[in-house]
């Protein structure tokens, strides 16, 4: 290779602006279609009609590919902070981003099974899709125990994951596709119960006084 090819090669542009985005969205459309597993490089390139190493110039591996697709799509939403536990809750889970958002679940469906068989996409994927809404969730919950909402002795490592967690398991295992409804029963009937257990009624009460 000549020294001006070289210097070419090198000084490729990479992949960004729009170009990105339709590669992107060329991979959740793959995904969607495919699942995570049957989910190739040569998919994708054939879906956003690009060269394979025009993905290589930007992603180097599928699971680096697939995050900055699942993370192009997110839409992270302030913290709510209302002043009420109940009502964090419901903001935060029901609606655009939560629980009840089609978009959401079907990419935490699609992705599944490569939490459990690919090690490095699920570290990326707990770390960076994961993480940030788990970290809202902990606001939530510590602001509450700061208001004296929840009992001190409460266990908030297994508090904070149940409401997702048994949204769903409510929809993998049982086929009950979540709604604001689903939602708000399981916050008033196990999570607040949970949460204020060993508080006297005046003590969880108080803070709604004016």
């Amino acid at each position: 290779m000549t020294p001006l090819a070289n210097e070419t090669a090198v000084a490729r542009p990479r992949v960004e602006g729009v170009r990105e985005q339709e590669i992107l969205d060329a991979t959740l459309e793959v995904l969607g279609d495919l699942g995570y597993d049957r989910l190739t490089m040569d998919a994708v390139a054939t879906r956003a009609r690009a060269s394979k190493a025009t993905l290589y110039r930007r992603w180097n591996t599928k699971p680096s590919l697939v995050i900055d697709a699942l993370l192009s799509q997110k839409e992270q939403r302030p913290t709510p902070d209302t002043g009420s536990l109940r009502e964090d809750l419901i903001e935060t889970f029901c609606g655009m981003g939560g629980l009840t958002d089609s978009r959401q679940v079907g990419i935490f469906a699609s992705v599944l099974t490569a939490i459990s068989r690919d090690e490095e996409f699920a570290t990326a994927f707990r770390r960076d899709f994961i993480g940030p809404k788990a970290a809202q969730s902990r606001s939530i919950f510590e602001r509450a125990r700061e208001r004296g909402e929840i009992a001190a002795d409460i266990d908030l490592e297994l508090l904070i994951p149940a409401l997702p967690g048994i949204v769903l398991h409510r929809l993998f295992m049982l086929g009950e596709r979540p709604d604001g409804a689903m939602v708000t029963r399981v916050i008033d009937q196990i999570i607040l119960p949970a949460a204020t257990r060993g508080l006297s009624p005046q003590t969880s009460t108080q803070k709604e006084t004016p």
